[in-house]
């Protein structure tokens, strides 16, 4: 009697790498071999979006991870050495950051230690939004050369952040590189001393400790399959503090984000069309017969009404009246739309750091509570100075827009009426009219921006630079070609004539020779480097608490993920233990593995090595069970295929029967409470490797009852399971067949699963076929097999019974 309803099975088109369950809501995520990303529901398995691969990001997917509220989908990619967080409403990248070392594997965890100053911290409200002005919406039609946020709005950036209890992103890698991320975003641990390759990892919901499975290789062709705990009691220690400064750090990491996608809309909005001015004036230069410099040509033409032949073929011929009228049009736009982003986002942005940084400061003055964490009051003082400095270069920028925009706007009223009286034609009375004052206004723009620079020709290949915005929106280290003139300035005379206000910290340095971007890129070095103390000094007090190899395996071909392969780790946040389960293929075939640890390294937890004896028995007094009878004979041997934990008490297996038996592969839930009783203890021999005293672990020989089911037509091999949502995932051997199972559907109906059963394999195409919902297929199945469900009530009462 199968005891779990499929309800949607698929043939895919890829291999699956990876594939995960969402914690709250009955979504999958699977990535495949070409590195796309898929989200399925478990309603007959429909496709609810899909994220193909890209060059920037990368296409090599080693890893999946749900964050615990099942919003935000982490995976890693090992060609590009990245870790992408996607939003799980919309296919779209909201944030993605660089490590060390390829993932190999990861695990996001939610703390669930409860104490008042959390509390309190929790049920609070962000001061910050009663301080800062809510950021604006970035724009929507900008495309970002970046290729990854189509159409990136600020609310989504902000919530990353998500709910305030902290989660923590655990990485694995080559190497056995370990970092945590705090709301996956702020790394506040780099650990080093992990022994091997990490396989799987699991950090315990009270912070105290990290289990990870590594695989160490041998000097000959094996490698050893080990179990490691590190100790992390200073994050259970000072799991307050850590959780204030990781949330204002979070805030600090989506503010630069929110900095950089700014500044990327005003590089966009600067067009190249500016540049044409400079260019032509350079091939005048070039191709002009005379030794007249243009900035004199231009103010005889300016003064006297008359121009050289050179310079008429320039006007009429190459800039054209149409021509400088769109410029003027395409200036006006873009310097608008940078003045405005300057305004709104990056005034707006900048002060927001400021505040999170001041505040961040303040914590690192308390240094009872914060000092153990690493928090430097030196080094954020530097990250306070650098944004100051970021601020300052963008109200340079604004000064600069507004100069050139009225300097441009009078060039070019002047240089289109000239342009009209050299073409015959009328021009507008409201244009004729020009001033002595105007006239002058002229002169100094032309004798400012219109001087051939012979250094500038070497550097830029050109001779002009009128267009001065540009500059400060390139991503060089070069200084500025053009920087802002400072003579006559009294407040910089008077800084320089002041021993004490010189080199006063109070004050922003300005760096008025360099860019924007460079001011940018200045300041996040800063502030990350202000950020990796703490991950420096935390990773550094993580020690090495218990190191034990399980078993050896022989060297073979890479043609199963790791992900698929046993160890598997479970949490038991109830009873705060690490949990184990994994098999000796070549010691004991027919046997399943346990291992418990506690949380806490110093804790000794009884029968903490168990095992699981696959040769099952199964009691057929039932003269009903033939078909169990059949699938479990006596003495029949399994093996185990794959297990994971489905909760606390249940582990959800994929067993294959032996040759003699068709290699029969069964989808089935394994209790715990059970298979741990036993009063029988195992010293453990330090000195030897567990699979060469694995006979004298205390077996346990197990019945299942009803609670499996056989995978006919399927080559069953891995499973992925929800036991909060009471779901699995069956993968066959080739990675690219599938089978969906609701694992707990007699709780919620008794009535009716024999017929269910009888015809769920007739029904399975229809199942697959429908793009209705599930729901409405199931109660037309129940409608038909009505009479069926009242034949069989007799049978169903002796059922119960048994």
């Amino acid at each position: 009697m199968p005891a779990f309803r499929q309800v949607g099975e698929k043939q895919l088109p890829n291999p699956v790498l990876c594939m995960a369950w969402s914690p709250k809501r009955d979504l999958i995520a699977l990535a495949n071999t070409t590195g796309e990303v898929l989200l399925h529901r478990l309603a007959s398995f429909h496709r609810v979006w899909s994220l193909p691969p890209s060059e920037y990001t990368g296409k090599k997917i080693t890893a999946l991870a749900w964050r615990p509220d099942g919003k935000i989908l982490a995976f890693s990619l090992g060609d590009t050495k990245q870790v992408v967080l996607c939003g799980v409403e919309k296919a779209e990248i909201l944030h993605m950051f660089p490590v060390q070392s390829p993932v190999t594997c990861m695990n996001w965890m939610e703390v669930m230690e409860e104490s008042s100053v959390l509390s309190s911290f929790y049920t609070s409200e962000d001061e910050s939004k009663l301080f800062l002005p809510k950021l604006p919406t970035l724009p929507k039609s900008y495309s970002t050369t970046s290729k990854i946020f189509s159409e990136e709005k600020s609310d989504e950036i902000l919530n990353l952040l998500g709910e305030v209890r902290l989660n923590v992103l655990v990485l694995g890698g080559d190497g056995g590189n370990v970092e945590l991320y705090a709301y996956g975003m702020y790394k506040i641990a780099t650990l080093d001393g992990v022994s091997g390759t990490c396989r799987s990892l699991s950090l315990s919901s009270d912070l105290k400790s990290l289990s990870v499975i590594t695989e160490v290789k041998s000097a000959d062709s094996s490698a050893d399959i080990c179990y490691v705990q590190l100790d992390t009691g200073l994050l259970s220690d000072c799991l307050p503090e850590l959780t204030r400064m990781a949330r204002k750090f979070t805030h600090i990491s989506t503010l630069m984000q929110y900095l950089h996608l700014s500044l990327t809309c005003m590089c966009e909005a600067w067009e190249d069309i500016l540049l044409q001015m400079d260019h032509r004036l350079t091939k005048f230069v070039q191709e002009k017969n005379t030794s007249t410099q243009v900035q004199d040509e231009f103010l005889e033409l300016l003064l006297w009404g008359q121009s050289s032949p050179e310079l008429q073929a320039l006007l009429m011929n190459q800039l054209t009246v149409k021509g400088l009228k769109k410029l003027g049009q395409s200036i006006e736009s873009s310097y608008s739309s940078i003045q405005k982003l300057v305004i709104s986002h990056l005034q707006s942005g900048s002060e927001a750091l400021l505040y999170h940084l001041s505040e961040v400061r303040g914590m690192s003055l308390w240094k009872q509570k914060f000092e153990p964490l690493g928090l430097d009051s030196g080094a954020i003082d530097g990250a306070i100075t650098a944004v100051g400095s970021f601020s300052l270069k963008a109200n340079e920028l604004l000064q600069v827009i507004d100069k050139s925009m009225k300097n441009f706007k009078a060039f070019f009223r002047w240089l289109y009426v000239a342009m009209l009286r050299m073409c015959d034609e009328h021009v507008p009375p409201e244009l004729n009219k020009m001033t002595q004052k105007d006239i002058a206004f002229v002169a100094d723009f032309l004798s400012e921006h219109f001087s051939e620079n012979e250094e500038l020709f070497n550097r830029k290949g050109k001779y002009f630079n009128v267009e001065r915005v540009g500059q400060y929106l390139k991503d060089e280290d070069e200084d500025l070609v053009s920087p802002p003139n400072t003579k006559g300035n009294q407040w910089l005379r008077f800084l320089q004539e002041s021993t004490h206000l010189k080199e006063s910290p109070l004050l922003f340095p300005s760096y008025p020779q360099k860019s924007l971007h460079f001011v940018k890129r200045m300041m996040e070095n800063v502030i990350e480097h202000c950020l990796q103390k703490p991950a420096e000094v935390i990773g550094k007090s993580v020690k090495q608490a218990v190191f034990l190899p399980l078993y050896a395996i022989s060297e073979k071909p890479e043609n199963t993920p790791r992900l698929f392969e046993l160890p598997s780790l479970w949490n038991d946040k109830k009873n705060k233990m690490h949990c184990v389960v994994f098999c000796m293929p070549d010691i004991s075939p027919c046997k399943l593995y346990l291992l418990q640890k506690g949380t806490d390294p110093n804790r000794h937890i009884p029968n903490s090595f168990m095992s699981v004896d696959l040769s099952l028995y199964h009691d057929n007094a039932d003269d009903d069970g033939a078909a169990a009878h059949f699938l479990f004979r006596s003495h029949c041997a399994y093996s185990c295929l794959d297990a994971r934990f489905y909760d606390d008490q249940m582990l959800t297996v994929v067993l294959q029967g032996s040759e003699e038996h068709n290699s029969r592969r069964i989808l089935a839930q394994l209790s715990l409470a059970s298979s741990l009783s036993c009063d029988a203890e195992f010293v453990l021999e330090p000195s030897m490797r567990l699979d060469q005293q694995c006979s004298t672990i205390p077996c346990q020989t197990l019945v299942l009852g009803n609670q499996w089911r056989e995978m006919e037509n399927m080559k069953a091999e891995f499973v992925a399971v929800n036991g909060i949502r009471k779901v699995a995932c069956v993968l066959s051997a080739n990675f690219r067949h599938i089978r969906v199972f609701e694992m707990d559907v007699e709780d919620e109906d008794d009535e009716g699963v024999d017929s269910l059963n009888v015809s769920a394999q007739d029904g399975l195409a229809t199942t697959i076929t429908s793009q209705g919902p599930v729901e409405e297929s199931e109660g037309e199945a129940r409608e038909q097999e009505g009479e069926a469900v009242q034949n069989t009530e007799e049978q169903l009462e002796s059922e119960e019974a048994l």
